[in-house]
């Protein structure tokens, strides 16, 4: 009889038994068979459907024939015709499978608002669809700008009351010192009308300049384009610049947007911009600029006024020139196979008056 694998010894001659290796072996697949799960027949938990949930919390495990009863989800209702909505725990573990047996709910039609439109982007009322509204040219919304078909008790319904279109108004904008605007006997502006500033004439020596947008626009309910402009006296003081000279904008009072355009006197070169404007705080934007001592750099210089006739003078000089180029090349050519043709001419011509001559010679 076989004695048992702990009374085994090694050989002294081996590092290792081969029995002991094989008991050593069958003793991990003993191990790993214990800590393999046991095989069972039982169900899961049952399985999940978007339009449909099980009354409670479900089981752990269910045992082969056992079955559970779905219910539609809040938001949904049974289709029509009705669909099975009980599953059964099979025999092979598996739970039989189970179409969607509930619908998304409807919610209530929407109509489109007075001056406005409705849209529905999914293209559905239906359960978690979405409604926007959006109002005609010069109107504007009142309420929420979309709207969600949502669960309401037991059914569902938008989530808000519907807005409404209302017609854009404008109160009278601001009035202006020293100045006035168009239809200012008017209570309400509509949408997209115009009002036009202008300034009174000055009872001093100086007149007023408009400073900001003449022309404002009710883009909104109660909202201009821009702020009211100003009425007031903008005056810049003369520019004057040493060894410079004014080309445009000559003047004894220069008011507000008045612009100047400066150059230099022969020997001296423009620091700063050549074009200055009376701002309106009654400064020049830029600063007015000075002349320094010195030649300008090649494109200081604002461009001669014909420049357009040099420009078209160069064009003819590079055209005529280009063409004798050619002339003189096709002449040379010509002269030069025209000296050559003759040569050629000239050598068969002696050569047949030698013909001539050695001919009767040969005969004798």
């Amino acid at each position: 009889m076989t004695a048992p694998c702990s009374s085994r010894k090694a050989s002294p001659y081996r590092s290792e038994s081969p029995f002991s290796s094989r008991c050593f072996v069958g003793i991990l697949l003993v191990a790993l068979l214990l800590l393999l799960p046991i095989s069972s027949d039982a169900c899961g938990e049952p399985p999940r459907y978007e339009s449909m949930r099980l009354p409670g919390i479900p089981k752990p495990s269910y045992s082969p024939g056992e079955s559970v009863q779905y219910e539609c989800r809040p938001g949904y209702q049974p289709k029509r015709p009705p669909l099975p909505t009980s599953a059964v725990c099979q025999n092979d573990g598996m739970w039989s499978l189970l179409q969607e047996a509930c619908t998304r709910k409807q919610c209530p039609n929407l109509g489109d608002p007075a001056n406005g439109q409705v849209d529905y982007p999914n293209g559905s009322i239906l359960f978690g669809s979405e409604a926007h509204y959006v109002c005609n040219v010069g109107y504007f919304l009142i309420g929420p700008s979309i709207l969600y078909c949502d669960i309401s008790g037991s059914t569902v319904d938008w989530s808000d009351t519907p807005p409404i279109c209302e017609k854009i108004l404008c109160k009278p904008p601001e009035k202006i010192l020293n100045g006035k605007y168009t239809n200012s006997h008017k209570d309400i502006f509509e949408y997209n009308e115009v009002v036009t500033y202008s300034c009174d004439a000055s009872n001093g020596t100086d007149q007023y300049s408009l400073v900001g947008e003449s022309k404002l626009v009710c883009i909104g309910n109660d909202k201009w384009s821009s702020d009211p402009p100003q009425c007031k006296v903008v005056k810049c003081a003369y520019p004057y610049v040493e060894n410079g000279m004014i080309v445009s904008g000559h003047g004894t009072k220069f008011y507000y947007k008045a612009t100047i355009v400066y150059r230099c006197i022969e020997g001296f070169k423009l620091n700063g911009s050549n074009t200055i404007v009376c701002g309106a705080n009654s400064t020049w934007e830029p600063e007015i600029p000075t002349c320094i001592k010195g030649y300008p750099s090649p494109g200081d210089e604002p461009p001669p006024k014909d420049a357009e006739s040099l420009g078209a003078g160069i064009i003819v000089a590079i055209v005529t020139g280009t063409l004798f180029g050619v002339v003189v090349v096709v002449g040379s050519i010509y002269f030069c196979f025209h000296k050559e043709k003759k040569r050629k001419e000239g050598i068969a011509t002696y050569s047949a008056c030698q013909n001539k001559v050695t001919t009767p010679a040969e005969k004798d």
